[in-house]
C-alpha cells in the first residue's frame, strides 16, 4: 500500500485491514446489498439553494435521471461544521447554476456505513465534552490525538481501508457527476465506488493526514495548508516524504456562502454604523456541535449583561439542538430567567426564526436588535444554518475557532477544542478580520469590554474583511464548485 508514492509499511496496513475486518464484525456487510435512492424537499436548504436530499427508497428514482447540472454535496453530521461547509457549497453551485443534491453518510442508519461513522462520531463527541471538563485528558490525550495523532500518514492507511465498507450508498449514483466531499470519509468512498469527478474540500489551517483522499483533487482555504499538504510535512516523524503532484491540490480561498460574500460591503457598513452609536452592538454566540463550553459563554455572557441592560448590546445565541445547553446557561445566569433583562427563546419555529433574521439584517425592527435572543431546533439543518443567517445581522461572532474561523465577520474567539483548531485563529487574527484566541473566560471578557469601550477595533476588523473580500480571499466555495464541474 503506498499514499501518494509513500509506502506503508506492512505492520500499519495488516492492522488497517484488521480494523476493517473488526468493523464487518460489529456492524455487518452490505457490499453486496443495492440500495436504491431518491431526492426529497427540505424544509431549510431547499428555499435558498434548490437543495435535494438524496435518501434510501424501497424503489429507485434516482436511476431514472438526475435533475439538469447536478452536484453532490458528501458530507458526515459530525459537529456542525461538515454541515456548514456544505452549506457553503451548495449556495455557491446554485448562485452558479447548479442543483446541489445533499448525500449524508452518516443519515441511513440501515447501513454500515452509517453504523461506522455514527460509532466514530459519538467517540468523538464524548472526547470534546471530556477534554473541556477535564483539563488532564485534554492536556494528555484529546490535544495531542488531534493536533498530531491525526496528523501521521498511517492514520490515514486505517481510513482508507474502512471507507471501502462505504460504497454500497454510490451504486445508483452516475459516476461521472461532479461530487465535492467536505468530509475526508465521503471523499474516500466517492473514490473507491469509482466516481469521477470528486473534490475534497479539506476544512482547518492544520494540515493532517486524516483528510487525505488519494484519487480526488484536494482544496484548501489557506497557503498555510497548501504547503503541509503539498509537502506533506510532518505526516511520518523524522522522514522527508514524497510530496504530492502540483495536480491534486488547489488553493482555494476560504468556503463561504454566496448570500455572505455578496453581501459583505452593505453588512459591514451596518456594522461600522452601529460601532458608531447607530445601535446596539450585536454579538452572536454560537455552541459548537458537541455541545460543549456552556461555561465558557456564561462568562462572557454574564460580562456583557451590563451592556446588554443600558442598550449598548445585543446578544443573539444558537444553542443549536442542545436545548439542554440552554437550560444550563439559564442556571448559571440568574437574569435570563428573572425578567431583568428582556430574554426571548425562538425555538423550532423555522418560520419565525427566518423572519427574525430578515428585519435583523434589514434593521427594520428595533426588538430584533435589543436584548437577548436564544435559538434552538431539534432538526439539524435549521440548528446549523440559523447561525449562518444570523452572521449577517451580527457585528461580533463569538465562537471557538473551528470552521467559523473562515467566515466574513468579525470574531472573539474562545479556547479551542483539539489542537488543530488553534491554527483558525492564528489565520484569523493575521488577517485582521478576528481576534486572538482566548484560553480563559477572563481574556475573553476583557476583550468584550475592549470592544464596548473602543469600537473602532470592530470597525478595524470590518476595514479588513472589505480589503480580503477585494482579493478574494471568501471565494473558495466558488472556486470549489469550478474545479469539480470542470475535473
Amino acid at each position: 500500500m503506498q499514499i501518494f508514492n509513500n509506502p506503508i509499511d506492512n505492520k500499519t496496513y495488516k492492522k488497517a485491514l484488521r480494523n476493517q475486518k473488526k468493523f464487518i464484525r460489529k456492524f455487518g456487510d452490505d457490499s453486496k446489498t443495492q440500495y436504491h435512492l431518491t431526492l426529497e424537499d427540505n424544509d431549510v436548504l431547499t428555499p435558498p439553494f434548490d437543495c435535494k436530499i438524496i435518501r434510501t427508497t424501497e424503489t429507485s428514482t434516482i436511476s431514472n435521471g438526475l435533475p439538469e447540472k447536478p452536484i453532490i454535496i458528501g458530507n458526515i453530521r459530525m459537529g456542525f461544521g461538515h454541515y456548514r461547509i456544505s452549506m457553503a457549497m451548495a449556495s455557491a453551485a446554485r448562485s452558479m447554476g447548479y442543483t446541489p443534491l445533499w448525500l449524508d453518510l452518516n443519515s441511513f442508519p440501515e447501513t454500515t456505513c452509517t453504523k461506522i461513522i455514527s460509532y466514530q462520531n459519538n467517540l468523538y463527541s464524548t472526547g470534546s465534552r471530556l477534554s473541556q471538563k477535564i483539563p488532564i485528558f485534554n492536556k494528555l490525550i484529546w490535544e495531542p490525538l488531534n493536533y498530531e495523532g491525526f496528523k501521521k500518514l498511517s492514520y490515514n492507511a486505517g481510513d482508507q481501508i474502512t471507507a471501502q465498507l462505504m460504497t454500497p450508498l454510490f451504486n445508483e449514483l452516475p459516476k461521472d457527476t461532479p461530487f465535492i466531499a467536505t468530509h475526508v470519509w465521503p471523499s474516500q468512498a466517492a473514490v473507491h465506488a469509482g466516481m469521477t469527478k470528486v473534490v475534497n474540500a479539506i476544512p482547518d489551517n492544520w494540515p493532517m493526514a486524516l483528510h487525505l483522499s488519494e484519487g480526488a483533487l484536494h482544496t484548501v482555504q489557506t497557503y498555510n495548508t497548501y504547503w503541509g499538504y503539498r509537502t506533506l510535512n510532518g505526516f511520518e516523524a523524522g522522514k522527508i516524504l514524497n510530496p504530492m503532484n502540483r495536480d491534486d491540490i488547489v488553493f482555494t480561498g476560504h468556503y463561504i456562502d454566496h448570500e455572505l460574500v455578496s453581501n459583505i460591503e452593505e453588512d459591514c457598513r451596518k456594522r461600522v454604523e452601529r460601532a458608531k452609536g447607530a445601535g446596539p452592538i450585536r454579538f452572536l454566540f454560537t455552541i459548537g456541535g458537541a455541545g460543549a463550553q456552556a461555561e465558557f459563554f456564561a462568562a462572557i455572557i454574564k460580562t456583557l449583561l451590563p451592556y446588554v441592560k443600558q442598550n449598548k448590546a445585543c446578544i443573539y445565541v444558537n444553542c443549536g439542538d442542545y436545548q439542554n445547553v440552554w437550560t444550563k446557561l439559564q442556571q448559571m445566569i440568574p437574569e435570563l430567567e428573572n425578567g431583568s433583562v428582556s430574554t426571548k427563546e425562538h425555538f423550532n419555529n423555522w418560520v419565525e426564526e427566518l423572519e427574525f433574521a430578515q428585519k435583523a439584517t434589514s434593521g427594520t425592527d428595533k426588538d430584533v436588535g435589543s436584548g437577548i435572543h436564544a435559538f434552538c431546533n431539534k432538526d439539524i439543518f435549521g440548528a446549523v444554518y440559523i447561525t449562518n443567517l444570523l452572521m449577517r445581522a451580527s457585528d461580533i461572532l463569538v465562537t471557538k475557532p473551528s470552521e467559523l474561523a473562515f467566515y466574513p465577520v468579525p470574531k472573539l474567539f474562545i479556547k479551542r477544542i483539539g489542537g488543530h483548531e488553534m491554527w483558525g485563529a492564528i489565520h484569523s487574527a493575521e488577517l485582521g478580520d478576528g481576534s486572538q484566541e482566548c484560553e480563559t473566560p477572563e481574556q475573553a471578557g476583557s476583550i468584550v469590554k475592549l470592544i464596548m469601550e473602543d469600537p473602532t477595533l470592530l470597525e478595524m476588523m470590518c476595514n479588513n474583511i472589505l480589503q480580503q473580500k477585494k482579493i478574494g480571499t471568501y471565494d473558495g466555495a466558488y472556486k470549489t464548485v469550478e474545479l469539480a464541474i470542470k475535473r
